[in-house]
């Protein structure tokens, strides 16, 4: 167990970098920073994959249409709709909704012998942590004030995304617990090259034009991002975050998730010099303190 939650830990650190990206390559769109993140993602899993060609099995054609469904909900298509999502409603409520997915994650992927009242104070901690975090009545006023079709439309691109992902984290958890002769780093690399494929599409229907990425003045600089994301915050998360996944309840893995909002605001304060409010700091508090709870309540 103490295993698994470090895996899931180590994984929440590592998709946190993704917060400092578009600083670090402010030339890059949101979707351009998407596609080349999974497109490095994939290009690594397949050197793997290369490399241990004669050690490893290859996907069965079952397994590898798994993995391109389970990689679409969990990496492309999911952040794919959520710039969508920002796009028309702004990047406010869609947050909010997005930040919910832990807690989703953790009611649906509750274990059958675990009794909710052993679940209810991790649970609570979270969802005030995650109210706290997004200054709930800033974003209500938000909402009421643009109340359009655009909007609304973007709202409808959140609550796909939420679902999305809230999907990929219990079935791809339950898929590993089910399939335990396939490694977590065999199934990362598979989900990668279905994540690779997806990237390519997603580009090419919403990313900029070839010569307008080779034009840009700090194009290595993004290029170096978009490869230190793609195999850090790609490949290597999700080797980890499959660890997590096969030996942890997927409603405890709910739980680590909130440790990607911890990493991301460590790492972006960093980068910008400066020391979170108040709020931010008893936000992250009240996370800490439901995630111990959460862990005492799964032992």
């Amino acid at each position: 167990m103490l295993g698994g939650i470090l895996a899931g830990l180590a994984a929440g650190a590592l998709w946190g970098l993704v917060f400092v990206a578009p600083n670090l390559a402010p030339g890059l769109s949101p979707v351009d920073l998407v596609a080349g993140r999974y497109f490095f993602y994939g290009l690594t899993a397949l050197l793997v994959m290369a490399v241990q060609a004669r050690s490893r099995p290859l996907p069965t054609w079952r397994q590898a249409w798994a993995a391109l469904v389970l990689s679409v909900l969990g990496f492309s298509g999911y952040y794919f709709l959520l710039v969508l999502a920002i796009r028309d409603a702004g990047p406010e409520v869609p947050t909010l909704i997005i930040g919910v997915i832990p807690v989703w994650v953790m009611l649906l992927g509750k274990p059958t012998h675990l009794q909710w009242r052993h679940l209810f104070p991790g649970l609570l901690l979270t969802v005030l942590g995650i109210l706290l975090m997004m200054d709930l009545p800033t974003l209500l006023s938000h909402s009421v004030a643009h109340q359009t079709t655009d909007y609304w439309r973007g709202l409808a691109y959140a609550v796909a995304a939420m679902s999305c992902w809230t999907a990929f984290a219990v079935w791809n958890s339950a898929w590993l617990k089910k399939h335990r002769d396939v490694s977590t780093t065999d199934w990362a690399n598979w989900l990668g090259v279905g994540a690779g494929l997806a990237s390519i599409g997603v580009w090419l229907a919403a990313g900029s034009e070839p010569k307008v990425l080779m034009a840009q003045e700090n194009i290595a600089v993004a290029a170096i991002v978009c490869i230190a994301i793609g195999v850090g915050s790609g490949w290597l998360a999700t080797v980890l975050w499959n660890r997590a996944s096969r030996v942890l309840s997927a409603s405890l893995c709910g739980q680590l998730i909130v440790s990607e909002t911890l990493f991301g605001l460590l790492f972006a304060f960093a980068f910008a010099g400066q020391w979170p409010s108040g709020i931010q700091l008893l936000a992250s508090a009240l996370f800490v303190l439901g995630m111990l709870a959460s862990i005492r309540a799964h032992r």
